[in-house]
C-alpha cells in the first residue's frame, strides 16, 4: 500500500501535468433549430467562414463548423442540428460568445441589414469605460458581444458562462486545466465579478469569461449550449488531473479517457463544479481528423 508521503507525491506529480501540457481551446458545441439560417447569419453578418459540414443520417443530426480561421490554429463554433428539432432552451447560465472587430459600428450596421440576426445593444462605450461594444442576437437567441479591438489572430475571443462561486471555478480551471487568470474585475455597483481565463493573452486567443452575480449560486442550463472542447497532448494524464481536482472542488468525470468508436480520436469528458461540460481531445488525433 502507498504511504501518505508517496500518495502526496503522486498527487503532486499528477497536478504538475496541466502546467506542462500545451492545451488549446478548440471549439464550443451547441444546438440550433435551423442550420442554414444560422450559417447564413454567421457568414453574412459576423463575417465567419463555413469550415466544414458533416451529416450523420443514421444518428439524425448535422454538424457545421464555423470560425475566422482554420481549425488547426483557430477556435470554431460547432453547430448541431438534430433532425426535426427547431427549438431549444438556452437557460440562464450560458452568457454569450464574443467577436473582436476593428469597427463595431460598421459591423452593427451590417447586422441590422439582415433579417436573420439583430442588434440588442447599440454600439458605444462600455459603462464606466472606453471600450466600444455592442450585442447581437442570432436566430436561436444566442447572444454575441461585439468588442472593438485592433487586428487579432483570433476574432472569436470569448465564451461567457455564469458560475455560482468564482473562486472555486478559478481554482478548478487553474488546477485541472492549467488555465491562467488573465484578468479579474469586480463591479460592485452592478453586483457582479468577472474573471477571464485562458492559455494566452485576451487579444491573441479565445478565453473563458466566468461571471459571478452577487448571491446567485445556481443557474438553469437549458438544453441548447452543450460544451467547450480543449486540445491536450495526453487525455489520460489530463483526465487523471481532472479527477483529482473534482474530489477537492466538485464536478465529475463523465467519460473515461479513450478512443471514440469508429473515429479513434482519444477524448475524455467531465463536468466542472457548476455542471458545465468540457471535452478534452487528443490534439494529434484532432489534427488527423481534420486532414
Amino acid at each position: 500500500m502507498a504511504t501518505a508521503s508517496e500518495a502526496g507525491k503522486s498527487a503532486e506529480a499528477v497536478l504538475e501535468w496541466p502546467k506542462q501540457d500545451k492545451k488549446r481551446m478548440l471549439h464550443a458545441v451547441y444546438r440550433v433549430g435551423d442550420l442554414d439560417k444560422t450559417i447564413k447569419c454567421y457568414t453574412e453578418c459576423f463575417g465567419m467562414k463555413l469550415l466544414r459540414k458533416r451529416d450523420v443520417p443514421e444518428e439524425k443530426y448535422t454538424n457545421a463548423f464555423l470560425g475566422f480561421g482554420p481549425e488547426d490554429t483557430n477556435f470554431a463554433l460547432e453547430l448541431t442540428y438534430n433532425y426535426g428539432v427547431d427549438k431549444y432552451d438556452i437557460g440562464e447560465g450560458f452568457g454569450h460568445f464574443a467577436i473582436a472587430n476593428e469597427d463595431v459600428y460598421k459591423l452593427a450596421e451590417t447586422i441590422k441589414s439582415s433579417s436573420d440576426c439583430k442588434i440588442t445593444r447599440e454600439p458605444g462605450p462600455v459603462k464606466g469605460g472606453s471600450t466600444v461594444i455592442a450585442f447581437a442576437q442570432d436566430p436561436d437567441g444566442y447572444m454575441f458581444e461585439l468588442i472593438q479591438r485592433g487586428p487579432t489572430p483570433e476574432p472569436l475571443c470569448q465564451v461567457m458562462l455564469r458560475v455560482g462561486d468564482l473562486d472555486r471555478s478559478i481554482s478548478f480551471y487553474e488546477k485541472a486545466l492549467g488555465m491562467k487568470v488573465l484578468r479579474k474585475k469586480d463591479v460592485p455597483q452592478y453586483k457582479y465579478t468577472i474573471a477571464m481565463l485562458g492559455y494566452d493573452d485576451e487579444d491573441k486567443t479565445t478565453v473563458l469569461e466566468l461571471t459571478y452575480n452577487y448571491g446567485v449560486t445556481e443557474y438553469s442550463k437549458g438544453n441548447a449550449y452543450a460544451q467547450v472542447a480543449i486540445g491536450t497532448d495526453d487525455v489520460y494524464k489530463s483526465a487523471e488531473a481532472v479527477e483529482l481536482v473534482t474530489k477537492e472542488l466538485g464536478g465529475k468525470i463523465l467519460r473515461q479517457p479513450g478512443p471514440l468508436p469508429g473515429l479513434n480520436t482519444k477524448i475524455t469528458s467531465f463536468l466542472d463544479p457548476d455542471g458545465w461540460k468540457v471535452v478534452l481531445v487528443d490534439h494529434a488525433d484532432f489534427l488527423k481528423e481534420l486532414h
